[in-house]
């Protein structure tokens, strides 16, 4: 059976999308910028083998934005609860309910992620004796997470948009006696700083079409 792969995203308002960037981006170019990357990842998600590609969505009222934005066969899930700790272990409950194996939840801010980690994800979760899956970014944080069964606890008392994210995850982890595969480290992009790394990395890609709607951002 193909593994659930969700990207967690807001929808795409004026003011509410990338405002870390703000300056030294307008809110006008920040919403441009994020849907861009919505683009770029939707587009990669949706060509990966094994795959069963979708978007965990919130507001729950933006269902119909999201319909939109991705093809007809996407998985639509609206996130549910405050923090972004339950948030994710909503997303997880919905979609292991409905009787899949495992499943992957990737973040919409890394539009130069390989998608050859994404194929490593998808194969580790088929591994029966892999429980958790992810994704660390240099910041502290992760990029993607994945499981094979509800674990609440993985998300709770985390210091949630903190370095100490993925420390935290890890340490429960070994607590609850859960095996992790670890994929190689990436970014993401939420500063000004991040923002010219992204320039600079795009500018030396060898695969524009994975990037193609963040490179006409850069190229507006």
């Amino acid at each position: 059976m193909p593994v659930p792969l969700l990207i967690m995203a807001k929808a795409p308002v004026l003011g509410q999308v990338k405002t870390r960037l703000c300056p030294p981006l307008s809110p006008e170019m920040a919403l441009r910028l994020y849907t861009c990357f919505l683009g770029d990842k939707v587009a990669q998600i949706h060509a990966l083998p094994g795959a069963l590609p979708g978007v965990a969505y919130t507001p729950a009222d933006a269902r119909a934005q999201f319909r939109a934005l991705v093809p007809e066969e996407f998985l639509l899930l609206p996130q549910r609860g405050g923090d972004l700790g339950e948030r994710l272990c909503h997303a997880f409950d919905d979609l292991l309910a409905d009787s899949h194996a495992g499943a992957l939840l990737i973040d919409s801010d890394s539009p130069t992620l390989p998608t050859s980690y994404l194929e490593q994800a998808l194969a580790a979760m088929k591994r029966p004796e892999v429980d958790l899956v992810l994704g660390p970014c240099d910041d502290g944080g992760y990029y993607l997470v994945g499981l094979r069964g509800p674990r609440p606890e993985l998300f709770e008392g985390i210091a949630w948009s903190t370095p100490a994210v993925m420390p935290q995850t890890l340490a429960k982890a070994k607590g609850l006696g859960l095996t992790v595969y670890l994929l190689p480290e990436w970014y993401d992009v939420d500063t000004a700083e991040d923002l010219r790394r992204l320039e600079s990395a795009l500018a030396v890609l060898d695969d524009g079409r994975a990037t193609r709607h963040t490179r006409e951002f850069f190229r507006g």
